[in-house]
């Protein structure tokens, strides 16, 4: 029978820059699903607050008009790599995809670097503060490997060796870029109603108000949003803590748990097919603002 911190052990056992994807797929798909579900959705949310980021997804539109399905899609493609790993069919095809999409915009190599701290990073935060336990050395470690695997991939350079390097880069570029950009907040605002819509709607306004809660004051000050008064955020903090609590004393989890069956995936109820996947940008119209730019082609192109 395993018990709590079975899995723990077994992650200590392993190489991380061996076996990083396997300690990967255990923290995130046995140990915390839930927690770097959340972590990621917010993950992706902090790039809006650089302008750069934040204005390219307005103009793309898939943000505002198409919130549903561009949450969807990004979240089914970074999981078919963790289920299925980075040399599969399925993983190559994935990161293919991601790469054509890419491919359609102008997007600087220090913006694709950023974003992938963030997948690094803001996990780790979001655990210190409601995990039911913290990240060990042999994780964060096979976190950094997996995403500089997942980055080389897709062609970023100079991309950080280790946890701290990735944090470093990230809390660097947050510091000198972070700022106010009206297209960014249309997208801030159409994220938080796709996260309300989530839940019935009676619990729109609580849902948008804890959301607000867990911002820290850099990103309600890009956004332009009121900082959430000690009550609120002291509500939303300490329920999310008591989670951590209870699931401490939960039995371990029996079967691994994949973003494809998380109830917020709501665009495919007859399935999906990998290669079908995000969009198919058309140079010169709304979706792709930047007509006839091709950068150079991608290792997994």
């Amino acid at each position: 029978m395993v018990t709590r911190y079975d899995r723990l052990k077994e992650i200590q056992r392993l190489d991380p820059e061996r076996d990083f994807l396997e300690i990967y797929r255990l923290t995130v798909t046995y140990e915390f699903p839930w927690d770097v579900t959340r972590a990621l959705e917010l993950a992706l949310y902090r790039t809006y607050a650089v302008p750069s980021i934040g204005r390219l997804l307005d103009e793309t539109a898939e943000l505002t008009e198409r919130s549903q399905k561009r949450y969807d899609d990004t979240a089914l493609l970074l999981d078919t790599v963790v289920e299925h790993g980075f040399d599969t069919d399925e993983g190559r095809t994935a990161v293919r995809r991601i790469n054509q999409m890419h491919r359609s915009y102008d997007i600087g190599n220090d913006d694709m670097r950023y974003v992938l701290c963030t997948f690094v990073v803001t996990p780790k935060r979001w655990l210190d503060d409601f995990g039911w336990r913290r990240l060990c050395c042999h994780e964060l470690a096979a976190f950094a490997a997996y995403y500089r695997t997942l980055g080389a991939r897709m062609g970023i350079k100079d991309i950080p060796e280790t946890y701290e390097d990735f944090e470093r880069t990230l809390d660097t570029y947050e510091d000198k870029h972070f700022g106010w950009d009206e297209g960014a907040r249309r997208v801030s605002d159409a994220t938080l109603a796709l996260m309300a819509s989530w839940y019935p709607a009676p619990l729109a306004p609580v849902v948008r108000g804890a959301s607000l809660a867990l911002l820290d004051d850099s990103l309600l000050k890009a956004f332009r949003y009121p900082r959430p008064g000690p009550v609120a955020r002291g509500l939303t903090r300490g329920a999310l803590r008591m989670r951590a609590r209870a699931v401490r004393l939960l039995p371990p989890r029996r079967k691994p748990h994949y973003a494809r069956q998380n109830p917020e995936i709501k665009g495919y109820p007859g399935g999906y097919e990998i290669a079908g996947l995000g969009t198919y940008p058309t140079p010169g119209v709304r979706g792709c603002p930047v007509p006839g730019h091709r950068p150079a082609r991608t290792p997994a192109d």
